[in-house]
């Protein structure tokens, strides 16, 4: 058991690192597409530097998202063989299109950095359009992948075996839809709060600075919609859940019976009626309760101040967004205290990627293919796991502080 949790801990440390980068590579491109439209329209310099220096951070984020997302194709395939075993035929065709749209975003990426006064700019501007398209993209065939494993679909099993394969049904399963939108909002959301952040504290030790004023509006250009939209994406995804995983749903309420009129509770704060409306749309309807599975099937109890948390955090945000976009409407001054908001909220967007995949993944357990392979079974015999745990730890470790001195040299450059 030691080795399971071990194996597990290892995937679970490299895709809450991976997964950072990931929701970068598919903003971050589009927010230097953003200043390079503004500089051709505007040819405002400020935005020319804009656009040249996300470009540099956009390349060195996407030179670190590349060599853990590498190391996460291996360790599934190490870490979990038997997974592998069944499933490889059927998540074979989006992670190859994976690897072709990361391929395209590498080749857009070196013509979009060295290709300034090189080609024409209609044809750079593409270039970065294609880098942000073919980064989505990537993070699409991805998230399918893991859609399959939480509503798997394109085969029978005879015998213990996964027959009559078809690996265009896998990728049609019902969860691709609301795990692809929810995941490529928090995407935008995450990075485009994160960013203007930066440029609100800067611009608080520089209130004159139209450089960091247009940087934190145009990040606030996508990351403010994204942030309204996001609890309705939501609240779809819930509605999914509570169809296809109602042992998850169940374990994100701690609901212990099932029942009808189910309620929410928040702490010491119960709302009747609430989860019946949310899941099913009534509240006389009937949620499925923990009672209704097995010990061994339950989730773990951890999930529910995940989405909590997750939930949190993003009505903050969405709070915030509103505010945003009211201060842009009536076109009023970023005052002091909207900034010190944006700055204090930064780190929010990231956090409830992380809460929000925590329940993704945590909310699927004990199963790795829901319904069909349990974790534990898909887990190598190999032995004494924790020296590659305790290893990979440590280089990710390394690979944070590497990357915060190199960003920390590019935002130096921004208060000069």
């Amino acid at each position: 058991m030691h080795d399971v949790l071990f194996a597990r801990g290892q995937m679970a440390v490299s895709l809450a690192f991976h997964i950072v980068f990931a929701a970068i590579g598919i903003a971050l491109p589009l927010l230097m597409v953003l200043a390079e439209v503004r500089w051709i329209r505007t040819r405002d310099p400020d935005y020319l530097d804009l656009a040249k220096r996300w470009s540099k951070g956009a390349a060195v984020l996407f030179a670190v998202g590349a060599v853990s997302g590498t190391v996460l194709s291996f360790e599934l395939g190490l870490l979990f063989p038997t997974f592998m075993k069944h499933a490889g035929p059927l998540v074979s065709m989006p992670f190859s299109l994976e690897g072709f749209a990361f391929f395209t975003e590498a080749i857009f990426l070196g013509i979009y950095l060295y290709g300034w006064n090189r080609v024409p700019e209609k044809v750079h501007v593409a270039a970065g359009l294609a880098v942000a398209v073919s980064g989505a993209a990537s993070a699409l065939f991805v998230t399918i992948a893991n859609a399959w494993m939480n509503a798997p679909t394109g085969f029978r099993v005879l015998d213990g075996q996964f027959v009559d394969v078809n690996p265009l049904r896998a990728m049609a399963t019902p969860f691709a839809l609301h795990e692809v939108v929810h995941g490529t909002l928090a995407a935008y959301v995450a990075t485009g709060i994160a960013v203007a952040a930066i440029h609100a504290v800067l611009l608080l030790r520089n209130p004159g600075s139209t450089f960091h004023r247009k940087a934190l509006m145009l990040a606030l250009l996508i990351a403010a919609p994204s942030a309204l939209l996001q609890p309705l994406t939501g609240h779809y995804a819930g509605h999914k859940v509570a169809i296809g995983q109602p042992a998850k749903l169940a374990a994100m309420e701690q609901l212990e019976r099932t029942q009808a009129n189910a309620p929410v509770s928040v702490g010491p704060i119960v709302v009747p009626d609430a989860l019946s409306i949310l899941a099913h749309g009534s509240p006389s309807a009937v949620v499925t309760g923990l009672d209704a599975f097995a010990p061994r099937d339950r989730p773990p109890r951890v999930v529910k101040p995940l989405f909590q948390g997750m939930v949190f955090l993003g009505v903050i945000l969405a709070a915030y967004a509103a505010w945003a976009i009211w201060l842009r409407v009536r076109a009023r001054p970023l005052s002091r205290a909207f900034l010190l908001a944006t700055a204090v909220v930064g780190p929010f967007g990231f956090l409830a990627l992380e809460a929000g995949w925590g329940v993704t993944e945590l909310g699927r357990q004990p199963w790795v293919i829901y319904g069909f392979l349990r974790t534990a079974d898909a887990v190598t015999p190999m032995r004494g796991l924790v020296v590659p745990f305790t290893a990979f730890v440590v280089v990710y470790l390394f690979l944070s502080a590497a990357v915060i001195v190199l960003l920390r040299d590019q935002f130096r450059e921004t208060t000069t």
